[in-house]
């Protein structure tokens, strides 16, 4: 068995009762478990598997990618991030780009600690244009592609080859003027 931090980055069901949930640890990094029977009403997971939740799991590795989920204990449900939805469009979107930007099963305790502390400003703070900035900002300099002449999305982009879509919305919604911020618009 493995115990980690980890914070639910994605969840995709898998069968009628059972899901797929994606974690970022601080461990292991980017990981896949399966929740057997987390969506019936007795079940020992129910109400401790939503969209960034963090806390520690329990899981027994695999050979496969699917490791299955044992255990569960949330420390941080973080529900004032789903009240505004450019909040909630926002820590996906930091999420999204880990996802990107890390190999599954990968130890990234830095990159653990970036999101918790993102998910967790987004939380008690909201949605700001200069939080999306420094959390790229931060994952650009951490990944040795951020560039003193070049903005940190920029740097992102040429590096990773594309950020997530979301981005050109958080932006548009985020900026007090509304016009378009244009760097770093490329999705493919």
């Amino acid at each position: 068995m493995e115990s980690t931090a980890a914070i639910v980055t994605r969840l995709t069901r898998l069968t009628d009762s059972s899901l797929i949930v994606h974690w970022f640890t601080d461990l292991h990094g980017l990981v896949k478990t399966v929740a057997k029977g987390a969506l019936r009403p007795k079940s020992t997971f129910a109400g401790k598997l939503d969209l960034f939740f963090g806390g520690e799991i329990t899981f027994a590795p695999s050979r496969s990618e699917l490791h299955p989920l044992r255990e569960v204990v949330i420390h941080h449900w973080r529900q004032d991030l789903r009240r505004q939805y450019t909040s909630t469009l926002l820590a996906a979107y930091c999420c999204q780009l880990l996802e990107i930007a890390v190999e599954p099963g990968h130890p990234e305790p830095f990159l653990h600690d970036l999101l918790r502390r993102a998910l967790d400003h987004i939380d008690s703070q909201g949605a700001s244009l200069r939080a999306l900035r420094h959390f790229e900002s931060q994952l650009a300099q951490h990944l040795g592609v951020s560039h003193t002449r070049r903005n940190a999305a920029d740097s992102l982009l040429e590096a990773l080859g594309s950020l997530p879509p979301s981005r050109k919305e958080l932006v548009e919604r985020m900026s007090p003027t509304g016009d378009f911020d244009s760097s770093a618009t490329k999705s493919d």
